[in-house]
């Protein structure tokens, strides 16, 4: 199991917009439409990765918990599907059926969204506000596959909290950990 931890881009960069295949909705679906009217929750994840496994229990419940606030949740998938075809389109639906996403799950086969978002692993969030400015990048919380933490999504829900009351969110922001995007060669 590789941990390859965020890259840490630079708070206040711009997301950039993208269309992409959506494998619950079986549409395509455009950026600008999907963006939350508060903010807005981009995460990059896959079906095989365990640390995605681990956290997507935790990603359902603060999606059921803040959806209704303003808060969109949008995950993409960029993995390489001819080396890990458990990541394909039609699985990324059975997952999203068997998880109960009630979120996008958009399919990302050129790699070139995570690429312009510079995603280096699975999972790896990303906060922006109503102006699609990054407010928060970095960990769900402090658990690890193994390391007996409970799953909290502390860390999102923090920012989160901080955004919805109008408050600063905390600079002291860690690294999310995972497996490497799975890069076609």
């Amino acid at each position: 199991m590789a941990r390859t931890p965020s890259n840490m881009v630079p708070i206040g960069f711009r997301a950039p917009k993208f269309e992409l295949y959506d494998t619950n909705s079986k549409k395509k679906l455009k950026s600008d439409n999907i963006f939350g009217e508060k903010c807005t929750l981009l995460m990059f994840i896959c079906n095989h990765c365990p640390f995605v496994l681990h956290v997507n229990k935790e990603i359902v419940k603060l999606a059921n918990q803040y959806q209704n606030k303003g808060i969109s949740f949008i995950a993409i998938s960029s993995n390489d599907i001819l080396k890990y075809p458990e990541d394909s389109p039609e699985k990324m639906s059975e997952v999203a059926v068997k998880e109960k996403y009630i979120f996008p799950y958009l399919y990302d086969q050129t790699q070139q969204v995570a690429k312009e978002y510079d995603a280096a692993c699975t999972p790896d969030f990303y906060i922006f506000d109503k102006d699609k400015k990054l407010v928060y990048r970095g960990q769900l919380d402090d658990s690890r596959p193994g390391n007996n933490i409970p799953v909290t999504g502390n860390d999102i829900r923090k920012a989160f909290d901080s955004i919805l009351s109008s408050k600063k969110i905390v600079s002291n922001q860690k690294p999310s950990i995972g497996c490497n995007i799975k890069w076609i060669d």
